[in-house]
């Protein structure tokens, strides 16, 4: 596990909190759900090293959203279904908007 800083991540990642009071334990569910939503590669390797595929997506399958490509991705990563998280069978109980 290496130790993470939060000048290494992209700099439009957690622009809704303080950077210096950002614990990567504490907050470990919102700093993965901000990279596989709107991270770049160099964000998901630095998370990848810190806390591993399998915790990334134990804590992935608890999120009630996540976009499709996000959630494709971590599912091939990890081995586990897509259907297996929670962002994917909430999705399916909405009913989706009209698009023109």
């Amino acid at each position: 596990m290496s130790e993470l800083n939060v000048n290494q991540f992209s700099k439009h990642l957690f622009w809704d909190a303080k950077k210096s009071e950002i614990d990567f334990e504490k907050n470990k569910s919102n700093v993965i759900w901000q990279v596989l939503e709107y991270g770049l590669i160099k964000d998901w390797k630095l998370i990848q090293n810190h806390y591993g595929i399998q915790e990334i997506a134990k804590t992935a399958m608890t999120f009630r959203a996540l976009e499709p490509k996000a959630l494709n991705f971590i599912s091939f990563l990890s081995g586990i279904p897509k259907e297996k998280f929670r962002c994917y069978t909430y999705q399916q109980l909405l009913p989706p908007h009209w698009y023109f």
